[in-house]
């Protein structure tokens, strides 16, 4: 039998030890529900969850998207001082930045080489490479 969204955003949340409000439940299976990863930023998923008649505030959205970072359920990805995407797809992979439509997308990892990075300061850890290449339409 297939799970719905709602049930699949309830066995996201609970598998991460997150409490599943209704609005977290809401935006999970916004972002989970049909199986797919994606790329959405604060008011992307805010205008989805809208549209889908469960109006939540941005602020909300905000703050539901940082609880599902902390808890490993999704990663941040930061595009310029002022943009956030936030991506669904946990494994490491390089993105493409589209500028002209504001639009984040995965990029082949298998064609991406990184022969070295440099050392570490002393009492530093090494916790994620984020590999944004930035593109235009020419």
């Amino acid at each position: 039998m297939q799970k719905s969204a709602e049930e699949r955003g309830i066995h996201w949340l609970t598998r991460a030890g997150l409490r599943p409000t209704r609005q977290r439940v809401s935006l999970a299976a916004l972002l989970i529900g049909d199986g797919q990863n994606r790329h959405v930023t604060a008011e992307s998923l805010h205008a989805a969850a809208d549209a889908s008649g469960e109006p939540v505030s941005l602020a909300t959205v905000y703050n539901t998207l940082k609880a599902f970072c902390s808890a490993g359920l999704i990663h941040e990805i930061s595009v310029d001082g002022s943009r956030s995407y936030f991506d669904t797809r946990l494994d490491d992979h390089p993105h493409f930045y589209w500028e002209d439509e504001g639009r984040l997308t995965d990029a082949p990892a298998e064609d991406l080489e990184i022969a070295r990075l440099p050392s570490l300061p002393e009492g530093a850890e090494l916790s994620r490479v984020d590999v944004v290449i930035r593109l235009r339409r020419n």
